[in-house]
C-alpha cells in the first residue's frame, strides 16, 4: 500500500473514531444534571487540592525561613491544610459516585439496546453472522465500551481539570516558567496522537480475531456431538490455534506500542522538563534569591502535572480499545436487515385459514433462485403435504408461509389477503409452527409450554398436554409440569421435546398449523401414539406438512412433489402413485416393492 493511501485510510479511520465518539457521547444528554452536579464537585475537589502546595510554599518561605513560628499562624495554615484534604477527599469519594453511576446507567442503556436490536433483525441478517460474533459484541464489546464511560472519561474530565488548576497556580507562581511548560503540551498531545494513530489498527485486529475465536468456540460447542463422532478435534485445534495466534500477534504489536508510547516517553519528557525547571531557578539564583517554597511548589506543580498526563495516558489503550468495540458495536444497531412488518393501514385477522401461493420465486441471496414460479391453494381444513429430495424448496415454503422473510416476485395470500398486510403478531398467532429439532428454553414445562402468556392458564396447559399424549410421560415425572429443562432441553430425549413442542403449539389454538418433519426424531412407537394426536391437530385447521416419511401424509388432500425449488408433481397419494412418477420412485424406495404390488 502506497503512503497516501495508507494517509488516506487513516485519515477515515480517524474520522469514523470521531463519529463514534461523538455518538457515545450522546448517551450522556439524558444525565445532564448528575453531571453537572459531579463536574462542579470536581472543580471543587480540584481546587481544595491544588491549594495545598500553596500552604505549603507560605509555610516554607514566611515561616521556616525566617524562623517565625507564630503558633496562632501555625496552626491556622495546618488546619487549612487538613481541612482541605478532608474536603477534597469528600468532594472526591461522591463525584467519583457519579461520574459511576452515570456510566452504568449509560451502559445499561447501550447493553438493552443493541439487545432489542437483535431480536428485531431478520433471519437474512443471522444467515449471514456468525452467532459467535453476535455473542462477542454483545458481551465483549459493550464491555469495553462500560470501561470507556467507567474508567476513561472520569479520569480525563478529572485530569482536564485539574491541568487547568495546575497551570492556573503555576502563573501565580512565575509567569515564564509556566509558559515553558505550556510549551510541553505540544509533545504530549503529539506522543497521544502517534499512540492512537497506530494503535488503533492493533485494537481493531485484536476485536476482530476475539469475535473469531467466540464463533470458532460456539460453532465446537454446539457441534460437539458430531466433532467427537468424525474425529475432528484435531483439525479444530489447529484452527482455533492459528485465531488464537493471531489475536496474540496484534496483542504483541499493542503490547510494543504501549512500552515504547505511554509512560516511557511521557517519563522522558518529565525528565527534561524538571531538568530545564532546575536549570532556571539555578541560573536565576547567581543575580538574586531564589525561594525554597517557590520550588518546591513548581516541582510539586510539576509532578502533579505530569501524574495526571501519565494517568491519561494508560488510560488511552483503554480508550482506543473501547471506540474500537463501540465501533462493532453500533455496526449492529445500524443493521438495516429488519424483519419483515405489516404493510398497509388495515388489521386483518385470521379467520378460516385458506393459504394461496401465487407464481411465487424467492432467492435468500438475490442470485440463485430456491423456488420457482410456486402456486397452490389450501382450503380450509385441508392438509397439504410438501414431499421432495433435500434441497428442493420446501423448508423454504414454510419460511415465506412464516413470513421470516420477504416475497420478492409472487404473492401469498391468507383468507384472501396479502399476507403483507398481517401484523406479526397476528400471524404468529393464529399460525403453529412444530420444527424438526424443537427448541426448549430453560424454565419448566409449564412455561415452556405456555411461552410466558399470561393469558394461557394451568387449565389450558392440561388440556393441550393432554391433547397431544404428552401428559403421560410428564405426569411420571417427580414434579410433573414444574420440572425444570435443562439448555436446550438436552435432559429429554428427542420424542419427549417434540411432545411438549406439540403441546406449545396446542396451547395457543392456531388456525393455521405447519409441520416441518414433526415425527421425524420421533420413535415409532411414539410416533404411533401421536399420530391420533396430529390427525386431531390437522381438524379443522390448515395445515402444511413436510414430511421424508410418505406413510405420514397419504391422507392428505394435496401432495405437492418439489424437485429443485419447482412443483413438478401435485394431486392425492393415489393420483401420484398412478402416474409413477417421483412420488412414486420416493414411495417404491421407501416400501419397496410388494407395497406396490399391494397398492396396485
Amino acid at each position: 500500500m502506497s503512503a497516501p493511501e495508507e494517509q488516506s485510510q487513516d485519515e477515515l479511520q480517524q474520522m469514523k473514531q470521531w463519529t463514534v465518539f461523538k455518538r457515545l457521547m450522546s448517551y450522556t444528554a439524558p444525565h445532564k444534571k448528575r453531571l453537572t452536579l459531579a463536574f462542579f464537585l470536581l472543580l471543587i475537589a480540584t481546587a481544595a487540592e491544588l491549594t495545598g502546595p500553596i500552604l505549603v510554599k507560605t509555610f516554607i518561605d514566611d515561616y521556616v525561613t525566617p524562623r517565625n513560628f507564630e503558633q496562632t499562624a501555625l496552626l491556622i495554615l495546618a488546619s487549612s491544610y487538613i481541612g482541605l484534604i478532608l474536603i477534597s477527599a469528600a468532594v472526591n469519594y461522591i463525584q467519583f459516585v457519579l461520574f459511576q453511576s452515570v456510566a452504568l446507567d449509560i451502559i445499561q442503556t447501550l447493553r438493552i439496546q443493541v439487545f432489542s436490536k437483535v431480536h428485531s433483525l431478520g433471519l437474512k441478517f443471522f444467515d449471514r453472522t456468525p452467532v459467535g460474533s453476535l455473542v462477542s459484541r454483545i458481551t465483549n464489546d459493550t464491555e469495553a465500551v462500560k470501561d470507556l464511560y467507567v474508567s476513561v472519561l472520569s479520569t480525563f474530565v478529572q485530569n482536564i481539570v485539574f491541568l487547568f488548576g495546575i497551570f492556573g497556580f503555576m502563573f501565580y507562581l512565575n509567569v515564564k516558567l509556566a509558559l515553558f511548560c505550556l510549551g510541553i503540551l505540544p509533545f504530549i498531545a503529539g506522543i497521544m496522537w502517534m499512540y492512537r494513530k497506530y494503535s488503533s489498527r492493533s485494537f481493531y485486529e485484536m476485536r476482530e480475531k476475539l469475535s473469531q475465536l467466540n464463533a470458532k468456540l460456539n460453532e465446537s460447542l454446539q457441534g460437539m456431538s458430531i466433532v467427537q463422532l468424525f474425529n475432528q478435534e484435531r483439525r479444530l485445534r489447529k484452527e482455533f490455534a492459528v485465531i488464537n495466534n493471531e489475536h496474540n500477534d496484534a496483542q504483541i504489536r499493542n503490547i510494543k506500542y504501549n512500552g515504547l508510547l505511554l509512560r516511557p516517553a511521557v517519563d522522558l519528557v518529565y525528565m527534561l522538563a524538571l531538568l530545564m525547571i532546575l536549570s532556571f531557578f539555578g541560573i536565576k539564583s547567581f543575580n538574586s534569591p531564589v525561594e525554597i517554597g517557590v520550588i518546591y511548589a513548581f516541582i510539586n506543580y510539576l509532578d502533579r502535572f505530569f501524574e495526571p498526563v501519565n494517568m491519561m495516558m494508560m488510560r488511552l489503550s483503554i480508550f482506543q480499545q473501547a471506540i474500537v468495540s463501540a465501533g462493532r458495536v453500533f455496526t449492529v444497531m445500524d443493521e438495516k436487515e429488519f424483519a419483515p412488518i405489516k404493510e398497509g393501514n388495515q388489521e386483518p385477522a385470521i379467520q378460516n385459514g385458506k393459504i394461496e401461493f401465487r407464481n411465487v420465486t424467492f432467492s435468500y441471496d438475490g442470485e440463485q433462485e430456491v423456488l420457482k414460479n410456486i402456486s397452490f391453494t389450501a382450503l380450509p381444513g385441508q392438509t397439504v403435504a410438501l414431499v421432495g429430495h433435500t434441497g428442493s424448496g420446501k423448508s423454504s415454503i414454510i419460511n415465506l408461509l412464516m413470513r421470516f422473510y420477504d416475497v420478492k416476485k409472487g404473492q401469498i395470500l391468507i383468507d384472501d389477503v396479502p399476507l403483507t398486510h398481517f401484523e406479526n403478531k397476528e400471524l404468529r398467532e393464529k399460525v403453529g409452527l412444530v420444527l424438526q429439532d424443537p427448541f426448549l428454553f430453560v424454565g419448566d414445562i409449564k412455561q415452556n409450554i405456555r411461552m410466558y402468556n399470561s393469558e394461557i392458564s394451568d387449565e389450558d396447559v392440561l388440556a393441550a398436554a393432554q391433547f397431544v399424549q404428552a401428559s403421560t410421560f410428564i405426569e411420571k415425572l417427580p414434579d410433573g409440569f414444574q420440572t425444570e429443562i435443562g439448555e436446550r432441553g438436552a435432559t429429554f430425549s428427542s420424542g419427549q421435546r417434540q411432545l411438549i413442542s406439540f403441546a406449545r403449539t396446542m396451547a395457543f389454538s392456531p388456525k393455521i398449523l405447519i409441520l416441518d418433519e414433526a415425527t421425524a426424531n420421533i420413535d415409532t412407537e411414539t410416533e404411533e401414539e401421536i399420530q391420533l394426536a396430529l390427525q386431531k391437530m390437522r381438524s379443522g385447521r390448515t395445515t402444511i406438512a413436510i414430511a421424508h416419511r410418505l406413510s405420514t401424509i397419504q391422507d392428505a388432500e394435496l401432495i405437492l412433489v418439489l424437485h429443485k425449488g419447482e412443483i413438478v408433481e401435485r394431486g392425492t397419494h393415489q393420483e401420484l402413485l398412478r402416474e409413477r412418477g417421483l412420488y412414486h420412485k420416493m414411495f417404491l424406495l421407501q416400501h419397496g416393492k410388494d407395497s406396490m404390488e399391494e397398492v396396485g
